[in-house]
Protein backbone atom coordinates (compact mmCIF):
# COMPACT_ATOMS: atom_id res chain seq x y z
CA UNK A 1 0.00 0.00 0.00
CA UNK A 2 2.76 2.27 0.91
CA UNK A 3 4.56 1.33 -2.35
CA UNK A 4 1.57 2.27 -4.49
CA UNK A 5 1.29 5.57 -2.70
CA UNK A 6 4.95 6.40 -3.53
CA UNK A 7 4.44 5.56 -7.18
CA UNK A 8 1.44 7.89 -7.30
CA UNK A 9 3.43 10.72 -5.80
CA UNK A 10 6.20 10.23 -8.40
CA UNK A 11 3.70 10.29 -11.27
CA UNK A 12 2.11 13.48 -9.94
CA UNK A 13 5.55 15.12 -9.59
CA UNK A 14 6.46 14.18 -13.16
CA UNK A 15 3.18 15.61 -14.45
CA UNK A 16 3.72 18.86 -12.55
CA UNK A 17 7.32 19.11 -13.75
CA UNK A 18 6.32 18.48 -17.37
CA UNK A 19 3.58 21.05 -17.22
CA UNK A 20 5.94 23.61 -15.70
CA UNK A 21 8.50 22.88 -18.37
CA UNK A 22 5.85 23.34 -21.04
CA UNK A 23 4.90 26.70 -19.55
CA UNK A 24 8.53 27.84 -19.35
CA UNK A 25 9.22 26.72 -22.91
CA UNK A 26 6.12 28.46 -24.18
CA UNK A 27 7.03 31.65 -22.33
CA UNK A 28 10.60 31.58 -23.66
CA UNK A 29 9.27 31.04 -27.17
CA UNK A 30 6.90 33.94 -26.71
CA UNK A 31 9.69 36.14 -25.39
CA UNK A 32 11.91 35.20 -28.34
CA UNK A 33 9.11 36.03 -30.77
CA UNK A 34 8.52 39.34 -29.04
CA UNK A 35 12.26 40.11 -29.13
CA UNK A 36 12.46 39.29 -32.82
CA UNK A 37 9.40 41.46 -33.47
CA UNK A 38 10.99 44.32 -31.55
CA UNK A 39 14.22 43.88 -33.48
CA UNK A 40 12.33 43.93 -36.76
CA UNK A 41 10.48 47.06 -35.72
CA UNK A 42 13.73 48.72 -34.62
CA UNK A 43 15.31 47.77 -37.93
CA UNK A 44 12.31 49.21 -39.74
CA UNK A 45 12.66 52.39 -37.71
CA UNK A 46 16.32 52.72 -38.61
CA UNK A 47 15.70 52.44 -42.35
CA UNK A 48 14.42 55.73 -43.76
CA UNK A 49 12.84 55.92 -47.19
CA UNK A 50 12.91 59.08 -49.26
CA UNK A 51 12.33 60.39 -52.78
CA UNK A 52 15.30 60.97 -55.03
CA UNK A 53 13.61 64.13 -56.33
CA UNK A 54 11.96 65.49 -53.16
CA UNK A 55 14.28 64.91 -50.21
CA UNK A 56 11.91 66.49 -47.74
CA UNK A 57 9.88 63.26 -47.93
CA UNK A 58 10.95 60.97 -45.07
CA UNK A 59 9.18 57.79 -43.88
CA UNK A 60 10.21 54.46 -42.34
CA UNK A 61 8.36 52.24 -44.79
CA UNK A 62 8.67 51.93 -48.58
CA UNK A 63 6.04 53.40 -50.88
CA UNK A 64 5.64 56.16 -53.44
CA UNK A 65 6.34 59.87 -53.26
CA UNK A 66 3.16 61.83 -52.53
CA UNK A 67 4.46 64.68 -54.71
CA UNK A 68 5.71 63.03 -57.90
CA UNK A 69 4.62 59.41 -57.48
CA UNK A 70 8.12 57.94 -57.85
CA UNK A 71 9.08 54.86 -55.82
CA UNK A 72 10.84 55.76 -52.59
CA UNK A 73 14.38 54.55 -52.09
CA UNK A 74 16.47 54.00 -48.90
CA UNK A 75 18.06 57.20 -47.73
CA UNK A 76 21.55 55.72 -47.75
CA UNK A 77 21.04 54.71 -51.39
CA UNK A 78 20.34 58.30 -52.34
CA UNK A 79 23.77 59.63 -51.58
CA UNK A 80 26.66 57.35 -50.80
CA UNK A 81 29.22 60.10 -51.42
CA UNK A 82 30.97 61.66 -48.45
CA UNK A 83 31.71 64.77 -50.45
CA UNK A 84 29.07 67.47 -49.89
CA UNK A 85 29.96 68.99 -53.26
CA UNK A 86 28.71 65.87 -55.09
CA UNK A 87 25.00 65.14 -55.38
CA UNK A 88 23.65 61.81 -56.59
CA UNK A 89 20.38 61.17 -58.42
CA UNK A 90 18.72 58.02 -59.71
CA UNK A 91 18.09 57.52 -63.41
CA UNK A 92 14.37 57.95 -62.82
CA UNK A 93 14.90 61.26 -61.08
CA UNK A 94 17.12 62.47 -63.91
CA UNK A 95 14.46 61.65 -66.48
CA UNK A 96 11.71 63.25 -64.43
CA UNK A 97 13.73 66.45 -63.98
CA UNK A 98 14.76 66.41 -67.67
CA UNK A 99 18.42 66.83 -66.77
CA UNK A 100 20.49 67.53 -69.89
CA UNK A 101 24.25 67.88 -70.17
CA UNK A 102 26.77 69.20 -72.68
CA UNK A 103 30.40 68.17 -73.09
CA UNK A 104 32.75 71.16 -72.99
CA UNK A 105 34.90 71.59 -76.05
CA UNK A 106 37.86 73.89 -76.55
CA UNK A 107 38.09 76.33 -79.41
CA UNK A 108 41.13 77.80 -81.08
CA UNK A 109 39.19 80.38 -83.11
CA UNK A 110 40.74 83.81 -83.43
CA UNK A 111 37.38 85.58 -83.26
CA UNK A 112 34.33 85.49 -81.10
CA UNK A 113 30.90 86.90 -81.62
CA UNK A 114 28.68 88.99 -79.41
CA UNK A 115 25.02 89.25 -80.31
CA UNK A 116 23.61 92.77 -79.98
CA UNK A 117 20.25 94.44 -80.32
CA UNK A 118 20.07 97.91 -81.81
CA UNK A 119 18.07 100.56 -83.56
CA UNK A 120 18.58 102.66 -86.67
CA UNK A 121 18.94 106.36 -85.95
CA UNK A 122 19.42 109.43 -88.12
CA UNK A 123 22.96 110.78 -88.27
CA UNK A 124 22.85 113.94 -86.18
CA UNK A 125 25.70 115.46 -88.16
CA UNK A 126 23.57 115.27 -91.31
CA UNK A 127 20.67 117.33 -89.89
CA UNK A 128 20.03 120.87 -91.17
CA UNK A 129 17.53 123.72 -91.03
CA UNK A 130 16.25 125.60 -94.10
CA UNK A 131 15.82 129.24 -93.13
CA UNK A 132 14.76 132.50 -94.74
CA UNK A 133 17.52 135.07 -95.08
CA UNK A 134 15.05 137.91 -95.68
CA UNK A 135 11.97 138.99 -93.75
CA UNK A 136 8.56 138.96 -95.37
CA UNK A 137 5.31 137.15 -96.04
CA UNK A 138 5.19 133.67 -97.55
CA UNK A 139 3.33 133.84 -100.84
CA UNK A 140 3.93 130.26 -101.94
CA UNK A 141 5.47 127.03 -100.59
CA UNK A 142 6.99 124.47 -102.98
CA UNK A 143 7.55 121.92 -100.17
CA UNK A 144 4.40 121.16 -98.30
CA UNK A 145 4.56 117.96 -96.20
CA UNK A 146 6.77 116.05 -93.77
CA UNK A 147 8.82 113.27 -95.37
CA UNK A 148 9.19 115.04 -98.71
CA UNK A 149 12.65 114.96 -100.22
CA UNK A 150 14.48 118.24 -100.80
CA UNK A 151 17.61 118.73 -102.89
CA UNK A 152 20.25 121.42 -102.56
CA UNK A 153 19.41 124.40 -104.82
CA UNK A 154 15.73 123.50 -105.03
CA UNK A 155 13.18 126.35 -104.80
CA UNK A 156 11.24 125.91 -101.54
CA UNK A 157 9.27 129.16 -101.09
CA UNK A 158 8.40 132.59 -102.55
CA UNK A 159 8.26 135.67 -100.27
CA UNK A 160 6.87 139.19 -100.50
CA UNK A 161 9.30 141.45 -98.61
CA UNK A 162 8.63 145.19 -98.00
CA UNK A 163 12.13 145.50 -96.50
CA UNK A 164 13.64 144.11 -99.68
CA UNK A 165 11.62 146.52 -101.83
CA UNK A 166 12.99 149.43 -99.78
CA UNK A 167 16.52 148.06 -100.12
CA UNK A 168 16.13 147.87 -103.92
CA UNK A 169 15.05 151.52 -104.05
CA UNK A 170 18.12 152.45 -102.02
CA UNK A 171 20.29 150.54 -104.49
CA UNK A 172 18.81 152.33 -107.51
CA UNK A 173 19.23 155.77 -105.89
CA UNK A 174 22.80 154.96 -104.83
CA UNK A 175 23.59 154.03 -108.41
CA UNK A 176 22.50 157.46 -109.58
CA UNK A 177 24.97 159.28 -107.27
CA UNK A 178 27.78 156.76 -107.66
CA UNK A 179 30.15 159.50 -108.91
CA UNK A 180 29.48 161.63 -105.87
CA UNK A 181 29.33 158.86 -103.25
CA UNK A 182 30.62 155.50 -104.50
CA UNK A 183 30.66 154.10 -100.94
CA UNK A 184 26.91 154.42 -100.71
CA UNK A 185 26.46 152.11 -103.73
CA UNK A 186 28.80 149.51 -102.20
CA UNK A 187 26.85 149.57 -98.91
CA UNK A 188 23.54 149.12 -100.73
CA UNK A 189 24.88 146.11 -102.65
CA UNK A 190 26.33 144.50 -99.49
CA UNK A 191 22.96 144.83 -97.76
CA UNK A 192 21.36 142.76 -100.52
CA UNK A 193 24.24 140.27 -100.46
CA UNK A 194 23.67 139.68 -96.75
CA UNK A 195 20.10 138.71 -97.62
CA UNK A 196 21.58 136.03 -99.92
CA UNK A 197 20.74 137.73 -103.21
CA UNK A 198 23.13 136.67 -105.93
CA UNK A 199 25.52 139.05 -107.79
CA UNK A 200 23.54 138.48 -110.99
CA UNK A 201 20.25 139.43 -109.33
CA UNK A 202 21.75 142.59 -107.80
CA UNK A 203 23.30 143.58 -111.14
CA UNK A 204 19.98 142.99 -112.90
CA UNK A 205 18.18 145.31 -110.47
CA UNK A 206 20.85 147.98 -110.82
CA UNK A 207 20.83 147.92 -114.60
CA UNK A 208 17.08 147.61 -115.22
CA UNK A 209 16.09 149.83 -112.32
CA UNK A 210 13.05 147.52 -112.00
CA UNK A 211 12.00 146.70 -108.43
CA UNK A 212 11.05 143.06 -107.75
CA UNK A 213 8.23 142.52 -105.26
CA UNK A 214 8.74 138.79 -104.58
CA UNK A 215 11.83 136.66 -104.12
CA UNK A 216 12.43 132.91 -104.15
CA UNK A 217 14.06 130.96 -101.29
CA UNK A 218 16.33 128.04 -102.22
CA UNK A 219 17.45 125.01 -100.17
CA UNK A 220 21.02 125.12 -98.88
CA UNK A 221 21.06 121.36 -98.08
CA UNK A 222 19.60 118.07 -99.30
CA UNK A 223 17.50 115.78 -97.16
CA UNK A 224 14.05 114.69 -96.04
CA UNK A 225 11.68 117.12 -94.37
CA UNK A 226 11.34 116.15 -90.72
CA UNK A 227 9.36 119.23 -89.59
CA UNK A 228 7.43 121.92 -91.48
CA UNK A 229 7.35 125.07 -89.38
CA UNK A 230 5.47 127.57 -91.63
CA UNK A 231 2.43 127.87 -93.87
CA UNK A 232 1.43 130.14 -96.76
CA UNK A 233 0.62 133.64 -95.49
CA UNK A 234 2.93 133.48 -92.48
CA UNK A 235 5.12 136.51 -91.78
CA UNK A 236 8.68 135.50 -91.02
CA UNK A 237 11.79 137.29 -89.84
CA UNK A 238 15.35 136.94 -91.01
CA UNK A 239 16.79 133.57 -89.97
CA UNK A 240 13.47 131.96 -89.15
CA UNK A 241 13.39 128.18 -89.80
CA UNK A 242 11.05 127.07 -92.55
CA UNK A 243 11.86 123.34 -92.55
CA UNK A 244 14.00 120.92 -90.54
CA UNK A 245 15.54 118.34 -92.84
CA UNK A 246 17.63 115.20 -92.35
CA UNK A 247 19.95 113.58 -94.86
CA UNK A 248 19.38 109.80 -94.72
CA UNK A 249 22.14 108.76 -97.09
CA UNK A 250 24.29 107.96 -94.04
CA UNK A 251 22.80 106.57 -90.81
CA UNK A 252 23.77 105.63 -87.28
CA UNK A 253 23.11 102.19 -85.81
CA UNK A 254 22.98 102.37 -82.01
CA UNK A 255 23.60 99.12 -80.08
CA UNK A 256 23.35 98.45 -76.35
CA UNK A 257 26.36 96.65 -74.85
CA UNK A 258 26.42 95.33 -71.26
CA UNK A 259 29.35 96.56 -69.22
CA UNK A 260 30.84 93.05 -68.86
CA UNK A 261 31.06 92.84 -72.68
CA UNK A 262 32.63 96.26 -73.20
CA UNK A 263 36.17 94.90 -73.11
CA UNK A 264 35.43 93.16 -76.43
CA UNK A 265 34.32 96.38 -78.12
CA UNK A 266 36.91 98.49 -79.93
CA UNK A 267 36.68 101.47 -82.25
CA UNK A 268 36.90 100.26 -85.81
CA UNK A 269 35.31 96.84 -85.10
CA UNK A 270 32.87 95.68 -87.75
CA UNK A 271 29.30 94.81 -86.83
CA UNK A 272 27.16 92.74 -89.17
CA UNK A 273 23.43 93.31 -88.75
CA UNK A 274 20.10 92.55 -90.35
CA UNK A 275 16.58 93.96 -90.14
CA UNK A 276 13.23 92.28 -89.57
CA UNK A 277 12.08 93.35 -93.03
CA UNK A 278 15.05 91.65 -94.72
CA UNK A 279 16.49 89.12 -92.26
CA UNK A 280 18.57 87.39 -94.94
CA UNK A 281 20.32 90.58 -96.03
CA UNK A 282 23.44 91.48 -94.06
CA UNK A 283 24.75 95.02 -93.64
CA UNK A 284 28.16 95.99 -92.33
CA UNK A 285 28.87 99.00 -90.15
CA UNK A 286 32.04 100.25 -88.45
CA UNK A 287 32.06 101.31 -84.79
CA UNK A 288 32.90 105.03 -84.58
CA UNK A 289 31.88 105.89 -81.02
CA UNK A 290 31.59 104.19 -77.61
CA UNK A 291 29.50 105.95 -74.98
CA UNK A 292 31.77 106.97 -72.07
CA UNK A 293 28.90 106.63 -69.57
CA UNK A 294 27.09 103.48 -68.37
CA UNK A 295 23.33 103.86 -68.01
CA UNK A 296 22.72 103.43 -64.24
CA UNK A 297 19.40 101.58 -64.59
CA UNK A 298 20.11 99.16 -67.43
CA UNK A 299 23.89 98.83 -66.91
CA UNK A 300 24.54 99.18 -70.62
CA UNK A 301 26.61 101.53 -72.74
CA UNK A 302 25.63 102.62 -76.22
CA UNK A 303 27.97 102.06 -79.12
CA UNK A 304 27.51 103.76 -82.47
CA UNK A 305 28.25 102.35 -85.89
CA UNK A 306 27.87 104.18 -89.19
CA UNK A 307 26.50 102.76 -92.42
CA UNK A 308 25.81 104.17 -95.90
CA UNK A 309 22.17 104.09 -97.02
CA UNK A 310 22.33 105.05 -100.66
CA UNK A 311 19.30 102.95 -101.66
CA UNK A 312 17.22 104.11 -98.66
CA UNK A 313 16.52 100.51 -97.58
CA UNK A 314 17.19 101.38 -93.93
CA UNK A 315 14.73 103.58 -92.09
CA UNK A 316 15.26 105.43 -88.80
CA UNK A 317 13.73 103.66 -85.77
CA UNK A 318 14.09 100.21 -87.37
CA UNK A 319 15.12 97.46 -84.92
CA UNK A 320 18.15 95.44 -85.94
CA UNK A 321 20.05 92.38 -84.69
CA UNK A 322 23.80 92.58 -84.96
CA UNK A 323 26.87 90.45 -84.43
CA UNK A 324 30.11 92.00 -83.25
CA UNK A 325 33.30 90.29 -84.30
CA UNK A 326 36.14 90.91 -81.88
CA UNK A 327 39.44 89.36 -80.81
CA UNK A 328 39.99 86.71 -78.15
CA UNK A 329 43.31 86.52 -76.36
CA UNK A 330 44.99 83.14 -76.15
CA UNK A 331 45.20 80.23 -78.54
CA UNK A 332 42.47 78.17 -76.90
CA UNK A 333 39.43 79.10 -74.85
CA UNK A 334 36.53 77.40 -73.11
CA UNK A 335 32.93 78.51 -73.38
CA UNK A 336 29.71 77.11 -71.92
CA UNK A 337 26.03 77.77 -72.65
CA UNK A 338 24.45 80.47 -70.50
CA UNK A 339 21.74 78.00 -69.46
CA UNK A 340 24.38 76.06 -67.50
CA UNK A 341 25.27 79.01 -65.25
CA UNK A 342 23.53 79.89 -62.00
CA UNK A 343 24.04 82.98 -59.82
CA UNK A 344 25.51 84.87 -62.77
CA UNK A 345 28.44 86.97 -61.69
CA UNK A 346 32.22 86.89 -61.80
CA UNK A 347 32.18 83.71 -59.69
CA UNK A 348 29.24 81.60 -60.72
CA UNK A 349 28.00 78.06 -60.19
CA UNK A 350 27.60 75.09 -62.53
CA UNK A 351 26.96 71.40 -61.99
CA UNK A 352 29.45 69.02 -63.58
CA UNK A 353 28.60 65.37 -64.19
CA UNK A 354 31.06 63.08 -62.41
CA UNK A 355 32.35 60.43 -64.86
CA UNK A 356 32.39 56.66 -64.29
CA UNK A 357 30.04 56.44 -61.29
CA UNK A 358 27.53 53.67 -60.53
CA UNK A 359 24.97 56.28 -59.47
CA UNK A 360 24.71 59.40 -61.66
CA UNK A 361 26.48 62.16 -59.72
CA UNK A 362 26.79 65.89 -60.22
CA UNK A 363 29.48 68.07 -58.66
CA UNK A 364 28.76 71.58 -57.40
CA UNK A 365 31.46 73.73 -59.00
CA UNK A 366 32.25 77.42 -58.72
CA UNK A 367 33.85 78.90 -61.83
CA UNK A 368 35.29 82.22 -62.97
CA UNK A 369 33.37 83.67 -65.90
CA UNK A 370 34.85 85.82 -68.61
CA UNK A 371 33.14 87.64 -71.44
CA UNK A 372 29.56 87.12 -72.47
CA UNK A 373 29.46 85.94 -76.07
CA UNK A 374 25.93 85.74 -77.36
CA UNK A 375 24.39 82.59 -75.89
CA UNK A 376 27.61 81.54 -74.16
CA UNK A 377 30.06 82.66 -71.47
CA UNK A 378 33.80 82.39 -71.73
CA UNK A 379 35.27 80.48 -68.75
CA UNK A 380 38.46 81.77 -67.18
CA UNK A 381 38.94 78.96 -64.66
CA UNK A 382 37.14 76.10 -62.95
CA UNK A 383 36.35 73.89 -65.96
CA UNK A 384 38.37 71.78 -68.35
CA UNK A 385 37.83 70.63 -71.90
CA UNK A 386 35.97 67.31 -71.97
CA UNK A 387 34.00 67.84 -68.75
CA UNK A 388 30.23 67.50 -68.93
CA UNK A 389 28.13 70.35 -67.53
CA UNK A 390 24.41 70.40 -66.82
CA UNK A 391 22.69 72.73 -69.29
CA UNK A 392 19.09 71.98 -68.38
CA UNK A 393 17.79 71.19 -64.89
CA UNK A 394 20.66 72.69 -62.88
CA UNK A 395 18.22 74.54 -60.62
CA UNK A 396 16.41 71.26 -59.87
CA UNK A 397 19.70 69.65 -58.80
CA UNK A 398 20.61 72.70 -56.74
CA UNK A 399 17.26 72.74 -54.94
CA UNK A 400 17.50 69.02 -54.19
CA UNK A 401 21.08 69.42 -52.92
CA UNK A 402 19.98 72.27 -50.64
CA UNK A 403 17.21 70.12 -49.11
CA UNK A 404 19.79 67.36 -48.61
CA UNK A 405 22.06 69.83 -46.74
CA UNK A 406 24.72 69.71 -49.42
CA UNK A 407 26.54 72.46 -51.27
CA UNK A 408 24.19 74.70 -53.22
CA UNK A 409 23.77 78.38 -54.12
CA UNK A 410 22.01 78.97 -50.78
CA UNK A 411 24.42 76.73 -48.85
CA UNK A 412 27.81 77.57 -50.26
CA UNK A 413 29.82 77.48 -47.03
CA UNK A 414 30.27 73.71 -46.80
CA UNK A 415 33.58 72.02 -47.14
CA UNK A 416 34.54 68.73 -48.68
CA UNK A 417 35.24 66.00 -46.14
CA UNK A 418 38.47 64.10 -45.89
CA UNK A 419 37.09 61.30 -47.94
CA UNK A 420 37.68 57.97 -46.27
CA UNK A 421 40.27 59.44 -43.90
CA UNK A 422 39.78 56.72 -41.32
CA UNK A 423 39.88 53.91 -43.87
CA UNK A 424 43.02 51.99 -44.67
CA UNK A 425 45.13 53.54 -47.43
CA UNK A 426 45.43 51.09 -50.35
CA UNK A 427 48.79 50.26 -51.89
CA UNK A 428 48.78 50.98 -55.62
CA UNK A 429 52.48 51.84 -55.94
CA UNK A 430 53.38 48.95 -58.21
CA UNK A 431 50.41 49.69 -60.49
CA UNK A 432 51.22 53.41 -60.77
CA UNK A 433 53.50 54.38 -63.68
CA UNK A 434 56.61 56.44 -63.03
CA UNK A 435 55.38 59.37 -65.11
CA UNK A 436 52.33 59.73 -62.88
CA UNK A 437 54.47 59.56 -59.74
CA UNK A 438 56.64 62.35 -61.13
CA UNK A 439 53.56 64.51 -61.78
CA UNK A 440 52.33 63.81 -58.25
CA UNK A 441 55.70 64.96 -56.93
CA UNK A 442 55.48 68.18 -58.97
CA UNK A 443 51.99 68.78 -57.56
CA UNK A 444 53.37 68.35 -54.05
CA UNK A 445 56.15 70.88 -54.79
CA UNK A 446 53.43 73.44 -55.59
CA UNK A 447 51.56 72.40 -52.42
CA UNK A 448 54.68 73.32 -50.42
CA UNK A 449 54.50 76.88 -51.77
CA UNK A 450 50.86 77.09 -50.68
CA UNK A 451 51.77 75.75 -47.25
CA UNK A 452 54.54 78.39 -46.90
CA UNK A 453 52.07 81.15 -47.82
CA UNK A 454 49.76 79.97 -45.01
CA UNK A 455 52.71 79.97 -42.61
CA UNK A 456 53.49 83.58 -43.59
CA UNK A 457 49.78 84.53 -43.45
CA UNK A 458 50.10 86.22 -46.85
CA UNK A 459 46.54 86.47 -48.19
CA UNK A 460 47.70 87.53 -51.64
CA UNK A 461 50.18 84.68 -51.92
CA UNK A 462 47.65 82.17 -50.57
CA UNK A 463 45.32 82.95 -53.46
CA UNK A 464 48.13 82.98 -56.01
CA UNK A 465 49.61 79.67 -54.88
CA UNK A 466 46.19 78.00 -54.55
CA UNK A 467 45.37 78.92 -58.13
CA UNK A 468 48.73 77.51 -59.20
CA UNK A 469 47.98 74.35 -57.22
CA UNK A 470 44.66 73.97 -59.06
CA UNK A 471 46.47 74.48 -62.35
CA UNK A 472 49.02 71.79 -61.48
CA UNK A 473 46.23 69.50 -60.31
CA UNK A 474 44.47 69.80 -63.67
CA UNK A 475 47.77 69.06 -65.45
CA UNK A 476 48.13 65.67 -63.77
CA UNK A 477 47.38 63.08 -66.46
CA UNK A 478 44.49 61.10 -64.99
CA UNK A 479 44.55 58.78 -68.01
CA UNK A 480 48.01 57.54 -66.98
CA UNK A 481 46.43 55.39 -64.27
CA UNK A 482 43.81 52.73 -64.94
CA UNK A 483 41.16 50.72 -63.15
CA UNK A 484 41.00 50.97 -59.37
CA UNK A 485 44.02 53.28 -59.32
CA UNK A 486 42.23 55.71 -61.63
CA UNK A 487 39.06 55.66 -59.51
CA UNK A 488 41.04 56.22 -56.30
CA UNK A 489 42.92 59.16 -57.82
CA UNK A 490 39.71 60.70 -59.11
CA UNK A 491 38.21 60.58 -55.60
CA UNK A 492 41.22 62.29 -54.04
CA UNK A 493 41.54 64.78 -56.89
CA UNK A 494 37.89 65.75 -56.45
CA UNK A 495 38.43 66.49 -52.77
CA UNK A 496 41.59 68.52 -53.46
CA UNK A 497 39.92 70.48 -56.26
CA UNK A 498 36.82 71.29 -54.19
CA UNK A 499 38.81 72.47 -51.17
CA UNK A 500 41.31 74.46 -53.24
CA UNK A 501 38.46 76.34 -54.88
CA UNK A 502 36.97 76.98 -51.46
CA UNK A 503 40.29 78.41 -50.20
CA UNK A 504 40.26 80.90 -53.09
CA UNK A 505 36.67 81.87 -52.33
CA UNK A 506 37.18 82.41 -48.60
CA UNK A 507 38.61 85.71 -47.34
CA UNK A 508 39.29 84.83 -43.69
CA UNK A 509 42.70 83.20 -43.27
CA UNK A 510 41.54 81.00 -40.38
CA UNK A 511 38.82 79.52 -42.57
CA UNK A 512 41.36 79.04 -45.34
CA UNK A 513 43.63 77.17 -42.94
CA UNK A 514 40.79 74.89 -41.89
CA UNK A 515 40.08 74.14 -45.53
CA UNK A 516 43.78 73.48 -46.15
CA UNK A 517 43.69 70.58 -43.67
CA UNK A 518 41.18 68.72 -45.85
CA UNK A 519 43.28 69.33 -48.95
CA UNK A 520 46.41 68.10 -47.14
CA UNK A 521 44.78 64.87 -46.06
CA UNK A 522 43.72 64.01 -49.62
CA UNK A 523 47.21 64.75 -50.99
CA UNK A 524 48.94 62.73 -48.26
CA UNK A 525 46.68 59.75 -48.95
CA UNK A 526 47.43 60.08 -52.67
CA UNK A 527 51.18 60.10 -52.11
CA UNK A 528 51.08 57.11 -49.77
CA UNK A 529 48.76 55.10 -52.01
CA UNK A 530 50.32 55.88 -55.41
CA UNK A 531 53.96 56.58 -54.57
CA UNK A 532 56.47 59.17 -55.84
CA UNK A 533 59.74 59.39 -57.71
CA UNK A 534 62.85 61.32 -56.67
CA UNK A 535 61.23 63.13 -53.77
CA UNK A 536 61.60 63.11 -49.99
CA UNK A 537 58.76 64.56 -47.92
CA UNK A 538 58.03 64.72 -44.21
CA UNK A 539 54.48 64.33 -42.91
CA UNK A 540 54.16 66.64 -39.90
CA UNK A 541 51.32 66.80 -37.39
CA UNK A 542 49.88 69.44 -35.07
CA UNK A 543 47.57 68.00 -32.39
CA UNK A 544 45.96 71.39 -31.71
CA UNK A 545 44.87 72.13 -35.28
CA UNK A 546 41.32 71.65 -36.51
CA UNK A 547 39.82 72.49 -33.09
CA UNK A 548 42.14 70.08 -31.27
CA UNK A 549 41.30 67.23 -33.65
CA UNK A 550 44.74 67.45 -35.18
CA UNK A 551 45.97 68.34 -38.62
CA UNK A 552 48.70 67.04 -40.94
CA UNK A 553 50.78 68.75 -43.59
CA UNK A 554 53.68 67.96 -45.91
CA UNK A 555 57.13 69.53 -45.50
CA UNK A 556 60.41 69.42 -47.42
CA UNK A 557 62.53 69.40 -44.27
CA UNK A 558 62.41 68.40 -40.64
CA UNK A 559 61.94 71.94 -39.31
CA UNK A 560 58.42 72.53 -37.99
CA UNK A 561 56.70 75.57 -39.49
CA UNK A 562 53.01 75.26 -38.65
CA UNK A 563 50.64 76.39 -41.46
CA UNK A 564 47.56 76.20 -39.20
CA UNK A 565 48.73 78.80 -36.67
CA UNK A 566 51.64 80.64 -38.32
CA UNK A 567 53.50 82.98 -35.95
CA UNK A 568 51.07 82.23 -33.12
CA UNK A 569 52.47 78.70 -32.68
CA UNK A 570 55.02 78.37 -35.43
CA UNK A 571 56.90 75.37 -34.03
CA UNK A 572 53.90 73.45 -32.69
CA UNK A 573 54.01 69.91 -34.14
CA UNK A 574 56.17 66.88 -34.79
CA UNK A 575 57.25 64.61 -37.65
CA UNK A 576 54.76 61.82 -38.01
CA UNK A 577 56.07 60.03 -41.10
CA UNK A 578 58.68 60.21 -43.86
CA UNK A 579 58.00 59.48 -47.53
CA UNK A 580 61.09 58.77 -49.62
CA UNK A 581 60.46 58.12 -53.28
CA UNK A 582 58.09 55.20 -52.84
CA UNK A 583 58.04 52.85 -55.82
Amino acid sequence: MKKNKSIGLIVIALLIGGFAGFLISKRMSSHQHVAESIQQKEAAKEEIWTCSMHHQIRQNIPGTCPICGMDLIPLEALSSSTNPYTFEMTEGAIQLANIQTTVIGGTSKNTNEIELNGKVKADETQAASLVSHIPGRIEKLYVSFTGESVYKGQKIATLYSPDLITAQKELIEAKKIEDISPGLLIAAKNKLKFWKLSEATIESITTSEQIRETFDIYADHSGVVMNRNVSVGDYIITGEVLFNIQNLNKLWILFDVYEKELSSVKLGNIIEFSTASEPSKLYKAKITFIDPVIHPATRVATIRAEVLNSNNALKPEMFVKGTLKGNVSGSQSISIPKSAVMWTGTRSVVYVKVPDTDIPSFEFREIDLGKSLGKEYMVQSGLSVGEEVVTNGAFVIDAAAQLNNQASMMNRNVRATKQGQNSKIPDYRLATPEVFKQQLGNLTDQYILLKDALVDASTEQINVQTKEFLKKLMEVDMEAVKGEVHLYWMEQMEVMSANAQKIIQLKDIEQQRNQFEFLSTALIRSIKALGMSDHVFYIQHCPMANENNGGDWISLDTIIRNPYFGDKMLTCGFIQDTITGLK
